[in-house]
């Protein structure tokens, strides 16, 4: 990974609604299963170019949001991501950014 994945892999799991999820995968080791959960390491940061790991990064933003249609989506007009959620139907929020990963974790900021 690249030091500005590190530097995002770092905020995803300084967020309030970080936790270790069974799939996610650790930045150069192992995918975290659920008797491996209990052994993570503050130091352990997740692999944000790995699908499985976007996905549950992903659930962590509907949990967090209360929004189970929370969604990404590449925006071809303007060429960024959008991370796009709504509040018990009182409105939307989007986020816009340059990778999936990052759009996904700035929702999860915004939590």
């Amino acid at each position: 990974m690249t030091e500005e994945q590190i530097a995002l892999a770092r905020r995803a799991v300084a967020c309030r609604g970080w936790r270790w999820i069974p799939g996610m995968k650790v930045i150069d080791s192992v995918r975290m299963t659920e008797g491996m959960l209990k052994f993570t390491h503050p130091s352990d940061l997740p692999d944000l170019t790995d699908p499985a790991t976007l996905g549950c990064l992903l659930a962590l933003v509907r949990e967090a949001h209360g929004c189970s249609e929370a969604h990404v989506y590449y925006a071809t007009v303007s060429r960024l991501w959008v991370a796009r959620w709504g509040r018990n139907g009182l409105g939307q929020w989007t986020v816009d950014a340059h990778t999936e990963a990052e759009a996904i974790v700035a929702a999860l900021e915004a939590a």
